[in-house]
């Protein structure tokens, strides 16, 4: 068994063929071209490439937001292209931790309880004072998003998703709307967090200087590897 070859027992996600179509009105925008790849359980993996190429759809694929034109991909051996929506939001809900590019905190809450805006509804939760301790943050949870910079709003978001022990970790443009430094501090944390919890980790991102902190980078062009 070679490292291009995992057996099935080692995957997070198996994708084959995959497309995606959007009809607009000059005609149709092929935004994933027939794409096959396999994601190791527990592997950090940076989608790069410019705007348009097809990185965020198929991350919004794999998190269950969206579904493929045609092809099919499996998440831990379960099909999911044709399953139900009773059967995503479980997915999502259960498995799947989302970090944006914009925090999406509600201002009227701290950082505490916007964490346990997801810890009430997950199956085994971490404290929220436990996942913001992670990102850096301990001395920060009864602050309101108004009173934290914007790369600590980000972490609290990066807290928020993790708060819930998911399996799967979803990052699209996690630092796009931050400076260098608190970009730094951001993907630091994200790494932090995926080597302590092993969750599978992608991060969809055009900022080359992402790929450091991956095990294997991903290039998309005209949505297609």
């Amino acid at each position: 068994m070679t490292p291009q070859d995992p057996s099935r027992d080692e995957i997070a996600f198996r994708v084959r063929g995959v497309t995606k179509v959007y009809a607009t009105g000059a005609g149709q925008v092929h935004a994933l071209r027939g794409v096959d790849l396999d994601i190791r359980r527990g592997e950090t993996l940076v989608l790069l490439g410019p705007s348009g190429s097809g990185k965020s759809t198929l991350l919004n694929i794999l998190g269950g937001l969206d579904r493929p034109t045609s092809g099919s991909f499996e998440a831990h051996g379960q099909e999911l292209a044709g399953a139900s929506e009773a059967t995503l939001t479980a997915y999502r809900r259960d498995f799947v931790g989302f970090i944006f590019q914009f925090f999406n905190l509600v201002p009227s809450l701290t950082a505490r309880e916007n964490v346990a805006l997801i810890t009430e509804v997950a199956r085994n939760p971490m404290a929220p004072e436990a996942a913001l301790t992670k990102v850096g943050l301990a001395d920060r949870l009864d602050h309101f998003p108004s009173q934290l910079s914007g790369g600590q709003q980000q972490r609290v978001a990066v807290a928020r998703a993790i708060a819930k022990r998911p399996e799967i970790l979803l990052c699209d443009e996690p630092t796009g709307s931050l400076d260098s430094e608190s970009g730094v501090q951001v993907l630091q944390a994200i790494a932090d967090v995926a080597a302590e919890t092993g969750a599978t980790t992608m991060i969809v991102s055009h900022n080359t200087e992402v790929a450091a902190i991956a095990d294997r980078v991903i290039r998309f062009r005209d949505g297609a590897i």
